[in-house]
């Protein structure tokens, strides 16, 4: 049996702490691998900016940075460097990458998975019959009009774990699943094969736990309280055994905390249905089984798994038009009344709303009647304009809400400048067959591997869980917020947001199963009439998914909302109020 795989991942995106992969390796703990994250899907179009200006562009420069700090005690202690951070442009990182070694009189064996970038190859595949069409709308992507200015498919696990078998001591990757990080040199040092299903599943989980860094060590976790400090929490490690399990920890003394609730906070963290789909492997997160084994030590367990469906996820982005965004501040009474003029009298000047493709106007004020200071009698209206004419939307529509300044409402003053149109990007995910991709590896010395796809079947599906509201009135009930019955945690998916909640009982638990409803939690989230919610159960964590259908529309660089990311959804759920029966009020947070 060989012994666990420790794996560190020391970014979970693109701007991480600097510090992190100094700071693993000033743990007392050591590890075998050190992982790093730094692609999402706006991250793609930044990098492409980036190479327009500079063809030698397109990777991560943070992570080059971090590598040299890192590097040489990375080569002294047998760490093996897996990361993302080729972006748009691996190779050339990975020739920055031997020059910093280099620089240190070292030599250094470098990997560089590819194949993933296929935006040069989008016209002719389409010519062929691949549509690319849209997985939220099911439009084909010639429906656009436009030019795929990147274009990545996910690729999967085994090009990295090809590199490693080969002696690479980094591999540098493009566009791979974010799992596949993990995943890779796991199947490396397990010998984990194409069908050995459950364990790559088992992979594929630890994968997500990792791929947002401190997420899973009290980042971002609802439940405040838990908390042994305000410290920065220690970034995470994952002790992957050879059947698939793994015990998620953290080095010791560092700030946050691995617990049973922040391990479930982040497998809820951006999935959709229990069946998590990747190149390799399908994972059934209703199957998973966490147990606490001690201070900052969580098993992670009994992942099922399936073979994929031989289908790839692209990320395809390209340019939508032009935005502006500005706000002003609104003091004292009648907020709703004043936004309202302000919002006339701007697009009377501007000839109407429908001159522009998309209009956003959004007041953002709580109560101001007799506010204990004037800045608390103040409300933002904040207005986003979208449309191809770059003028009208630049400076003529700054220009015409600076021009309100005298002529509309008491107690209005800007608080952003004027500014000019931005170009903004639009988020197309589709579907794609796998053999139109060649997963490359290419080696130290330049020996290219081509990774063969893998085993396949027809797709799995689970279907949204069918809930009713059928309860019976309750004898006694009373009110309480939500956020003191369950934690939660909502994230984006291209132009859906999910919302996972989780509780930490039973009792509380078949509460929760029956009374948050798809179109229960439409009400608690005020949503539009027309926006869909899907809900998953995952009765192993105590856990609710929430899927919100079109929340983010055309994806985080393009929507309009205040909040592109749906980071703050799952804590407006919890702030609002529900009927809880009397008799489960003994179970709720105390905090």
């Amino acid at each position: 049996m060989s012994r666990p795989l420790r794996v560190a991942n020391c970014s979970g995106f693109y701007g991480d702490l600097h510090d992190a992969p100094r700071l693993l390796l000033e743990g007392p703990d050591a590890i075998d691998i050190l992982t790093g994250d730094y692609l999402a899907e706006l991250t793609m179009l930044i990098l492409w900016k980036a190479k327009q200006k500079d063809a030698d562009a397109g990777y991560a420069t943070t992570f080059l940075r971090q590598m040299e700090e890192v590097l040489g005690t990375c080569l002294d202690r047998g760490i093996t460097v897996v990361a993302n951070a080729g972006g748009l442009n691996p190779r050339a990182l990975a020739d920055k990458l031997r020059a910093v070694a280099e620089g240190m009189g070292r030599q250094i064996s470098v990997a560089v998975v590819e194949g993933d970038d296929l935006a040069a190859e989008v016209p002719n595949l389409m010519a062929e019959g691949v549509a690319f069409t849209n997985l939220d709308t099911g439009q084909p992507f010639s429906s656009t009009g436009r030019r795929a200015l990147s274009a990545n498919a996910y690729l999967g696990a085994f090009g990295i774990a090809a590199a490693i078998e080969r002696g690479a001591q980094v591999v540098v990757t493009g566009r791979v699943t974010d799992a596949a990080l993990v995943m890779g040199p796991a199947i490396a040092h397990h010998g984990w094969g194409r069908s050995d299903f459950d364990q790559l599943a088992g992979g594929l989980v630890a994968g997500h736990l990792l791929e947002c860094g401190t997420q899973v060590t009290g980042g971002n976790y609802a439940l405040l309280h838990e908390l042994p400090d305000n410290r920065f929490p220690g970034f995470p490690i994952a002790e992957l055994s050879k059947d698939g399990s793994c015990v998620l920890t953290k080095q010791p003394g560092t700030g946050g905390l691995v617990s049973v609730g922040t391990v479930t906070a982040q497998l809820l963290y951006e999935i959709g249905s229990p069946l998590y789909e990747n190149p390799d492997v399908v994972a059934d997160f209703s199957t998973i089984h966490l147990r606490s084994l001690g201070p900052d030590r969580v098993e992670v367990s009994a992942v099922r798994g399936f073979a994929p469906s031989g289908q790839l996820k692209v990320a395809l982005n390209f340019e939508g038009g032009f935005r502006n965004q500005m706000s002003v501040v609104l003091t004292g009474l009648d907020l709703e009344a004043k936004a309202e003029r302000v919002r006339a009298m701007l697009f009377e000047l501007l000839g109407g709303e429908d001159r522009f493709d998309d209009v956003s106007v959004e007041l953002l004020a709580g109560s101001t009647i007799d506010a204990p200071n004037n800045e608390a009698a103040t409300g933002r209206l904040r207005i986003v304009v979208k449309g191809d004419d770059i003028d009208l939307v630049g400076r003529k529509f700054s220009r015409a809400l600076v021009a309100l300044t005298l002529a509309s409402v008491p107690g209005m003053f800007a608080d952003t400048p004027p500014t000019n149109a931005t170009v903004y990007g639009v988020y197309w995910p589709a579907l794609i067959d796998e053999s139109v991709v060649e997963h490359r590896v290419v080696l130290e010395g330049g020996e290219v591997l081509i990774i063969p796809s893998a085993p396949t079947t027809a797709p799995r599906q689970i279907a949204p869980s069918e809930t009713r509201d059928e309860r019976q009135p309750e004898a006694s009930v009373t009110l309480a917020l939500l956020g003191d019955l369950c934690g939660a945690r909502s994230g984006d998916k291209g132009g859906n947001a999910n919302v996972g909640v989780w509780t930490w009982d039973d009792e509380l638990y078949a509460w929760m199963s029956e009374a948050l409803t798809e179109d229960a939690v439409a009400d608690l989230l005020a949503l539009d009439v027309d926006v869909e919610v899907k809900r998953y159960d995952l009765p192993n964590l105590r856990a609710l998914n929430f899927v919100v259908i079109g929340l983010l529309g055309e994806g985080v660089a393009s929507t309009t909302r205040l909040d592109p990311q749906a980071k703050g959804l799952g804590e407006y759920l919890r702030s609002r109020m529900v009927e809880l029966p009397v008799g489960l009020l003994p179970k709720l947070l105390t905090q």
